[in-house]
């Protein structure tokens, strides 16, 4: 069974960066794409980023070029990196995880993903 935990979040002011960590236990993260999500009060939970297996990515375009996921085999992690924040980044963020060797394809529907973390809050303010 894996199991995902995401750390990282916290408050900071617009134009400012925090990366956020997905640690996975149970089983190697060599065998899953990760896929980063997130949801706003209010609104529905919203794809980010994917990366694949094999290091490919995907991005929302509402975050290209601001945020960039990486990862870790070796430290069985993955990052999202957020760059330029905005008030509207503000939101709860989860990593999650489909069956084994299947990759980002059909990623961001929800049910694409078996496995998620608990989230970790993101908060951009003045």
């Amino acid at each position: 069974q894996l199991q995902l935990v995401e750390s990282g979040g916290g408050l900071v002011q617009p134009g400012g960066s925090l990366r956020l960590s997905c640690a996975a236990s149970g089983l190697a993260l060599d065998y899953y794409a990760i896929g980063w999500f997130r949801q706003a009060p209010g609104k529905e939970r919203e794809g980010v980023s994917c990366i694949r297996r094999s290091g490919g990515t995907n991005y929302a375009d509402s975050v290209k070029g601001r945020f960039t996921i990486s990862r870790d085999n070796a430290k069985n992690t993955v990052y999202l990196e957020m760059n330029s924040l905005k008030p509207e980044d503000t939101a709860v963020y989860y990593c999650a995880a489909p069956e084994p060797y299947y990759g980002c394809s059909g990623y961001p529907i929800p049910n694409w993903a078996h496995y998620w973390g608990q989230g970790t809050q993101v908060t951009v303010s003045s």
